[in-house]
C-alpha cells in the first residue's frame, strides 16, 4: 500500500508541493518527545473505521481516490474548476499525525496515546504544515477535513472535495465493520475483531450471497 500512496504523490504537478508531501508521508517528524507508530502500522481510527494495522494507509489511498473522483464529477458534470494538486496533497496528508495519536494494546487493538488524549491529530498537522511552509490553501484542506465539525468548514472546493471523501470513505469502512461484527456475534463471538476492511466485505459479502452458510463458512476458520 505505500508504494500506492507514493503512486498517487507522484500525480502531484507542482514539484515543490510534491516533494513536501512526499517527505511528511516519509517522515511525519514532531518537535515533541512522543512516540509514534509507523505508518505502515497505524491505524486511521481506535474503533470507528479502519481500526485495525495499516487502516491509515488504506484509508489515505480510498479517500485520495476518491476525491480524484469527485474532482472529475466537479468538472465533467457541473463544469467547475478544481486544483488537483491541492486536492491530492490535502487527501495524501489529512490524517498522517494519527501516528503520533494511536497506541497498539496488548489484544491487537488500539486506544489513544497519552499525546492523543490531549491534542488531536488535525491539531498537529495544521502546527505541522504551517512549520514547513505548506501552501495555505492546503492548510485549509487539512484545517477542515472533517466538514462541519471542524474548527474550520470547507471554505473551497478543494477542502470541500476531501472532506467529502474522508466522510464516505470513513463510513464505509465503519458500517461494512460494524455488520461483520453483528455477523460474527450471531455465530457466537462475543467480541470479535476483525483484522481489515477486507475481511469485513468478505463476511457482509458471503452473507449477502450464501446466506447463513456463508458466514458460517468464514467464521468457522476463525481462532
Amino acid at each position: 500500500m505505500r508504494n500506492e500512496v507514493e503512486k498517487l504523490a507522484g500525480k502531484i504537478k507542482d514539484k515543490e508541493l510534491r516533494g513536501k508531501v512526499v517527505d511528511l508521508l516519509s517522515n511525519p517528524s514532531l518537535d515533541l518527545d512522543s512516540p509514534r507508530l509507523s505508518v505502515e502500522e497505524c491505524p486511521a481510527g481506535a474503533y470507528q473505521h479502519h481500526s485495525y494495522s495499516g487502516g491509515l494507509l488504506q484509508h489515505t489511498i480510498g479517500v485520495t481516490k476518491l476525491s480524484v473522483t469527485l474532482c472529475d464529477l466537479v468538472e465533467d458534470v457541473y463544469g467547475g474548476k478544481v486544483d488537483r494538486d491541492t486536492v491530492l496533497a490535502g487527501a495524501l496528508i489529512h490524517d498522517i499525525m494519527k501516528v503520533y495519536t494511536y497506541e497498539p494494546r496488548g489484544d491487537g487493538s488500539y486506544m489513544s496515546s497519552n499525546l492523543g488524549e490531549k491534542v488531536d491529530h488535525l491539531t498537529l498537522l495544521v502546527a505541522e504544515l504551517y512549520k514547513r511552509g505548506f501552501p495555505v490553501d492546503v492548510i485549509h484542506v487539512a484545517a477542515s477535513h472533517h466538514g462541519d465539525v471542524s474548527p474550520v468548514k470547507p471554505k473551497t472546493m478543494e477542502a470541500l472535495i476531501v472532506s467529502i471523501a474522508d466522510l464516505a470513505d470513513s463510513e464505509l469502512s465503519r458500517k461494512t465493520l460494524r455488520a461483520a461484527e453483528y455477523l460474527l456475534r450471531q455465530m457466537g463471538e462475543s467480541q470479535p475483531k476483525l483484522g481489515s476492511s477486507k475481511e469485513a466485505l468478505n463476511l457482509v459479502q458471503a452473507k449477502s450471497r450464501e446466506g447463513w452458510d456463508g458466514v458460517r463458512r468464514l467464521s468457522g476458520g476463525r481462532a
